[in-house]
């Protein structure tokens, strides 16, 4: 039975019956964590052998003779670069290595912006009284950190079935020359799972920015990161940039975080050879170069893009079961109440779960209160501040499918819990 069909005094019944519940989990004394989007150690263990394709009697050379253990090559060998154009669409001489974080590189694409500007710039950002992002949501909380970082003013776009609301990011970035950016996740979004349609990356392309110095910053972070054999597919935005007559507009960023190891991977930006010239100028005062040793033992360990894809698979293999597990709970314990919504995504690292209006956070809460740590909830929001307290991200990456299962069971008891409080 629908639980909004249900008398007051089913409904009292129902809710006593589930607070019985709630104590036993209580009583178990759970340690469970989904808070992060973290791979777990069996994934991480997917990559051990590539720390036994350098050895010590190996001569460290890129393939230009460069001496990975020295000083130099600003923007990373060029083997690295081909592998990783490949992987994020961009050419060789429009990409730049740098070291085991994306999100570092988009903080400091940020910064540099704030500090000198960018090509198209009349002044740096921080010259400007307001400077303003624009951000999609649910989205992903460490873009809204660093808006927030730098005193940024943050304007919520909402998220469709196909990207974001394009209607209303032409309308403002055409009419409001304080938006200098937007934060996209377009393949597999975080945490909605949405890949951006054709039409979409077509229409991001074409922008007509009152801004001359407006960026998209383009965080495809789930690139290859997929959950079935028929993986989504995402138009070229640096492509259609330059069709639109736009090469500048969008910065692109890609790691390996999630594809070796979380914290030793490679991270990449890509863009127009006028923007990827103009950040080595200012990355020629701040560093010497990123850490090659490691960009070679990537190249050497996958050897081309087709080494990447078919790791990647073998990621999906112990994953994939994860998401099933989730989705099979939800189905099972939260639709035929009609008490939540959900997208089923076929790549990416989440599930975007929405409430009844209203209950989201009193379900994180109950959720930790009996030992499953959740992302808070309002996260996904900029500012930490979910107009409808709907969004809660569920990551099911980390934990194994075991303590998944029960996770998801404390869960599910959780949002009936507040969906029946919210309807009493």
């Amino acid at each position: 039975m629908l639980l909004n069909a249900m008398t007051k005094e089913e409904l009292l019944k129902f809710k006593t019956e589930l607070e019985e519940q709630y104590k036993d989990f209580q009583s178990k004394g759970l340690k469970l964590d989904m808070s992060r989007g973290k791979p777990s150690s069996s994934q991480l263990d997917l990559s051990m052998d590539m720390l036994d394709c350098l050895t010590s009697k190996d001569v460290l050379k890129a393939e230009d003779g460069t001496d990975c253990r020295n000083y130099g090559v600003l923007d990373g060998i060029a083997e690295a670069k081909k592998l990783f154009a490949e992987m994020i669409s961009v050419n060789t001489d429009e990409i730049i290595i740098g070291g085991n974080s994306s999100l570092n590189m988009m903080y400091d694409a940020v910064a540099k912006a704030f500090t000198f500007g960018v090509v198209d710039s009349e002044k740096p950002w921080s010259k400007y009284d307001e400077i303003k992002f624009l951000c999609p949501a649910p989205g992903y909380d460490r873009h809204f950190a660093i808006c927030e970082s730098f005193g940024i003013k943050m304007i919520t776009v909402p998220m469709k079935k196909d990207g974001p609301d394009m209607d209303m990011i032409e309308k403002l970035v055409s009419s409001d020359e304080t938006i200098k950016g937007i934060w996209c996740v377009p393949m597999y979004s975080n945490p909605d799972g949405i890949t951006y349609s054709d039409e979409t990356v077509k229409r991001f392309a074409n922008l007509l920015p009152k801004a001359a110095d407006f960026r998209i910053f383009w965080d495809n972070a789930y690139c290859v990161h997929h959950l079935t054999d028929k993986p989504s597919k995402l138009l070229n935005i640096l492509d259609e940039c330059k069709r639109a007559g736009n090469p500048n507009m969008v910065y692109v960023f890609g790691s390996t975080a999630k594809v070796t190891f979380a914290g030793a991977g490679v991270a990449m930006m890509g863009s127009s050879k006028e923007n990827t010239d103009y950040i080595k100028k200012l990355m020629s005062i701040q560093t010497i170069g990123s850490d090659k040793i490691n960009q070679l033992r990537h190249v050497k360990y996958f050897s081309d893009f087709n080494g990447i894809v078919e790791h990647m698979k073998k990621h999906k293999d112990i994953i994939a079961p994860k998401f099933d597990a989730v989705l099979e709970k939800l189905e099972k314990e939260i639709k035929p109440l009609g008490i939540g919504e959900w997208h089923k995504p076929v790549g990416g690292y989440f599930i975007s779960f929405n409430t009844m209006e209203g209950c989201a956070k009193r379900v994180v809460q109950l959720c930790k209160e009996a030992g499953v740590v959740l992302t808070p909830a309002g996260a996904t929001f900029p500012y930490g501040k979910d107009p409808e307290d709907k969004n809660i991200r569920i990551a099911p990456t980390f934990p194994p499918v075991a303590e998944l299962e029960t996770a998801m069971d404390l869960f599910c008891l959780c949002v009936k819990i507040a969906s029946a409080e919210k309807l009493s």
